[in-house]
């Protein structure tokens, strides 16, 4: 038997750090000006009214009020929109 353990190398032992994507406000909540409501890579869901899109894609409101999904017939895409709550 062997006194010294093997002195290979570990390929598995590095992780990246978690980017917290996903829908942080769902259809229905309300939403506070500048609010982050979607962090995505790529456009999935597209920014509609009262939202507006950042440089990495993170859709959020300019204004307060609540959150709507609105699915396009046109071209099959999902709008986020944000409606003033009165």
């Amino acid at each position: 038997m062997s006194k010294v353990k093997a002195g290979g190398t570990s390929k598995n032992l590095t992780d990246s750090a978690p980017k917290f994507l996903g829908i942080k406000i769902a259809d229905g909540q309300t939403a506070k000006a500048g609010a982050i409501i979607l962090r995505q890579r790529g456009t999935r869901y597209l920014a509609g009214t009262n939202t507006d899109l950042g440089k990495d894609h993170t859709i959020f409101a300019k204004i307060a009020g609540i959150v709507t999904f609105v699915k396009s017939a046109h071209n099959k895409r999902t709008f986020i929109d944000v409606v003033a709550a009165n």
